[in-house]
């Protein structure tokens, strides 16, 4: 079954004036001034659960990232002292016998 052009135009003409249509704004409890409803209290645990979970999320990020440089610094001065050791026995002076 195929669409006649006055359908077509149709659902095209409503589909341009829905999104134009006004609505009423339906505000949570918070933006409508009852701060101390149920729905406010809720929405604050919600928020500051989200807060925790973020921030403990970053700080574990962090700590990671201090350990790894940490690590990093050490094993680089391990490295350095190792290879630091026979370049000073081989820049010592060599004593010449003689003859």
């Amino acid at each position: 079954m195929k669409p006649s052009r006055l359908n077509r135009f149709f659902i095209a003409a409503v589909a341009v004036v829905l999104p134009l249509l006004p609505a009423p704004a339906l505000a949570c409890a918070a933006c409508a001034g009852q701060s101390d409803s149920p729905m406010a209290k809720g929405m604050n645990a919600g928020i500051f659960t989200l807060l925790l979970v973020i921030t403990s999320v970053l700080l574990t990020i962090a700590i990671f990232f201090g350990y790894i440089l940490r690590r990093a610094s050490r094993l680089s001065n391990s490295t350095a002292a190792r290879c630091a050791e026979p370049l000073a026995h081989a820049a010592a002076p060599v004593s010449q016998p003689t003859h």
